[in-house]
């Protein structure tokens, strides 16, 4: 299976063990876009990354990851649903080189002010509720760095991150020491519990970027742990999804306004919205706009996707 996360656990139950590997989902993200080699490694450990923390969460909604700053990559943004449906963007600035071997630091934060932000966002939010937001300083030189960082901060979990990236497959494998009663570990069997993590955490740290990119799950984690008495759990499959439609965008337009909506019809003929996250365009032409704001109802109207252009 080319798109798979599974989840393990270790004997005294202790430590947590996830492996993700995306190949079509990871094919559909990048889409039609021509991403830097500097700039798909971080969007694509991102994406693996949020697939490795979206499975860990009891939650029914959305994790919204975002690394923002004012390098030439402005910003980062991974939706990854409960299910494991997912969807990402990047926004870089116009006419801005890479470095290939360009850093998370050098391409978002050279000013030393970027964020990393973690949303927890509920499906069937209430009126007035709003979602929970985690925002730190952007530090480390990688995706999983910075993502180590958040979690210390705001989740006080132990949580180490290996991630890799190439045109065909983004892939991560987490390790995740859990808290007991308390958020404390256990006083009987607490000294067991921290060779468990000691032990885990040293075996990690002898993968390869190349194993992420090329084995299998199994074979990744029998040849890491194959001494360890681990309990697998049932993959999951991640996959690429986008919630946009023509519905959602006509909503957007009546936000913005007839006045606006007619600027633009005057001095572009038509309004064309195109969707950061999957490419598709949306059009409105005078005729489309009239009904727009003639009455409530979502315009049925052409939509068509940026590969028709």
């Amino acid at each position: 299976m080319s798109d798979q996360l599974t989840k393990y656990l270790f004997a005294d139950q202790s430590v947590r063990l996830e492996t993700v590997t995306l190949e079509n989902t990871w094919r559909d993200i990048q889409g039609t876009h021509d991403y830097p080699p500097a700039v798909r490694r971080l969007l694509g450990d991102l994406v693996a990354a949020s697939a490795l923390l979206s499975a860990n969460l009891k939650f029914d909604g959305s994790l919204v990851m975002q690394i923002q700053g004012d390098g030439d990559v402005r910003l980062v943004v991974v939706e990854c649903r409960a299910n494991l449906e997912m969807r990402a963007t990047v926004k870089m600035r116009e006419g801005a080189s890479f470095d290939d071997a360009a850093d998370l630091q050098a391409l978002v934060n050279p000013g030393g002010k970027g964020r990393f932000i973690v949303v927890l966002d509920p499906r069937g939010r209430q009126a007035g509720q709003q979602p929970y937001q985690g925002v730190v300083p952007l530090q480390g030189t990688n995706v999983a760095e910075a993502l180590e960082h958040y979690m210390a901060a705001s989740e006080q979990l132990q949580t180490r991150l290996w991630l890799a990236t190439d045109d065909h497959r983004a892939a991560g494998l987490l390790l995740q020491r859990l808290a007991r009663e308390g958020g404390k570990p256990a006083s009987e069997g607490a000294v067991l519990e921290e060779d468990t993590w000691e032990r885990a955490e040293q075996l990690a740290q002898t993968i390869k970027q190349e194993e992420l990119l090329t084995l299998t799950a199994p074979t990744l984690v029998h040849r890491l742990f194959w001494e360890e008495d681990l309990t697998m759990f049932e993959p999951m499959t991640p996959r690429f999804h986008c919630g946009c439609s023509r519905e959602k965008v006509a909503d957007a337009l009546r936000m913005l306004g007839v006045q606006e909506v007619e600027s633009i019809l005057e001095e572009q003929g038509r309004v064309e919205v195109k969707c950061d996250y999957c490419g598709a365009a949306y059009h409105f032409d005078a005729v489309d706009a009239a009904e727009l704001f003639a009455n409530d109802n979502p315009v049925q109207a052409r939509h068509q996707s940026s590969s028709t252009h």
